[in-house]
Order: structure tokens, then C-alpha cells, then sequence
């Protein structure tokens, strides 16, 4: 019997909406230990998607622009972790531009080989696995590596 989707999936999906802030998206990511969220709209169709690399990135160009000052003013002796509190408290880092989108994504019945090859073709950690446009599941590359495993095992 081959190995789909819908039998590997993780069905209790935490999503977010595209107003949700930096922060509250932080959260979600400790609280439940994971490190990719969904966008969902007010009708439960998926928009997009924030991995904790989007959630990392507004900082990553900041510290780009920002790597000559910084450095002057820490050989200065400031204290600039009041700077990089203001980044995260800014206006635009909400989710609708953080998210990757549009996003790849399954069905629930596409077989393992399937998913590895769509992950491996297209660069990604995870695929939420969509029913009617809806997140039902999200298959990560570590839900692959325990299904193979118990393949092999079995």
C-alpha cells in the first residue's frame, strides 16, 4: 500500500491571518513548536505562508543596511538592543508581507515519492496539504523521514 499525504500529515494545523504581527507569529512558532504557519483568509483559503526564515528576514536586510552603523556604534560602546526591539515593533511586519506566496503546496493523496520529489524540486521544508483550496494537514521533510523509516522498518 503506498504511503499518501493524508497518512503522514499533521491534521491539527495552527494558522494565522494576514494581520497577525511579527510577534504573534513568533509566538505560535514556540508554543507549539513549529517553524512555518499558514495564511489563511477570513473564508479559510490559504494565502500564504510564514517560515521562520520570512520571519527572519525583514532583520537579515536591516542588518545589511544597517552593518556599518551598527558596528560604528558599537566600537562607540552603545547598547543597541533598543534598536533591534524598534524592528520588531515596526508597522510592516505583518504576516500579508512576510508570507511567501504563492505557496507549494499537496493534496492528500499524493504518494511519499511525490512529495520528496516535490520538496526537493521546489526548496521547501513543508507542504500544507490543501482539500477544497482549505489547509487540512501540513507533510514536513520529517514526517517523510518517519514514513520511510517505518517502511524500511516494517
Amino acid at each position: 500500500m503506498a504511503v499518501k499525504a493524508r497518512d503522514i500529515m499533521t491534521r491539527n494545523v495552527v494558522a494565522a491571518s494576514p494581520r497577525s504581527d511579527l510577534q504573534s507569529i513568533a509566538s505560535l512558532f514556540v508554543k507549539h513548536a513549529i517553524s512555518a504557519v499558514p495564511i489563511c483568509g477570513p473564508n479559510g483559503e490559504l494565502l500564504g505562508i510564514v517560515t521562520e526564515r520570512d520571519l527572519l528576514r525583514p532583520f537579515q536586510e536591516t542588518v545589511q543596511q544597517k552593518r556599518g552603523w551598527w558596528v560604528e556604534k558599537l566600537a562607540e560602546g552603545h547598547d543597541l538592543s533598543g534598536n533591534f526591539l524598534d524592528l520588531t515593533r515596526a508597522e510592516h511586519r505583518e504576516a500579508s508581507l512576510l508570507m511567501t506566496s504563492p505557496v507549494v503546496t499537496a493534496t492528500e493523496d499524493m504518494e511519499l515519492p511525490a512529495l520528496a520529489e516535490l520538496m526537493s524540486e521546489k526548496g521547501v521544508k513543508r507542504l500544507p496539504v490543501l482539500a477544497n483550496g482549505h489547509v487540512v494537514g501540513i507533510v514536513s521533510r520529517a514526517d517523510l523521514v518517519r514514513a520511510i523509516a517505518g517502511n524500511l522498518a516494517g
